[in-house]
């Protein structure tokens, strides 16, 4: 491959790896663990601090289990920087990740993380993926929340019913 070519692959592997940050981000906002368990080679761990060790599909089942508690979560990208060399790669996703949970006393708490993901990335079965991720804890607030508003929507979500892309779709992408 000449230069050129090289740089092209180089460019469309980012963008692929990007796309799995967002993907991952709306797997867990949007509750789509189908989703989340495409997203990892078969042999992939997540480490998030001293909440989840583990591998990558024992970590979807826990935030199976925590689903149904989290009123809202949103996990809004920042920098993302990526190295690539053929087909694996490493990044620093810089994130803002804010979730409305149950206090444990009947009210809500809202629990604000400024994180960063530190990830092997490996292109496999024709996708990139994460081969492991390492969440980094760089701030972390929790406060009660008076009202915890209105639930973020599920199957009716506008997402899902207004964009017809396969992107935007519930489960695996083809």
């Amino acid at each position: 491959m000449n230069t050129e070519s090289n740089a092209l692959a180089t460019l469309i592997a980012k963008e692929e790896i990007r796309e799995l940050a967002m993907l991952y981000s709306r797997g867990v906002d949007r509750k789509d663990a189908a989703l989340l368990r495409t997203l990892y080679t078969r042999d992939a761990t997540d480490t998030h601090g001293d909440t989840f060790d583990g591998n990558a599909e024992a970590y979807v089942q826990f935030l199976e289990r925590a689903f149904p508690h989290m009123r809202y979560s949103g996990h809004h990208i920042c920098n993302h920087l990526i190295a690539v060399d053929g087909r694996q790669g490493e990044g620093e996703v810089y994130a803002i990740a804010w979730h409305v949970i149950p206090d444990g006393k009947g009210g809500w708490m809202e629990d604000l993380m400024c994180v960063r993901y530190v990830d092997r990335y490996r292109h496999e079965d024709r996708r990139w993926r994460f081969a492991q991720r390492v969440v980094s804890y760089d701030l972390r607030s929790q406060r009660p929340l008076a009202t915890p508003g209105i639930p973020a929507a599920q199957g009716d979500d506008p997402s899902f019913t207004v964009l017809k892309s396969r992107l935007f779709a519930r489960g695996p992408r083809a």
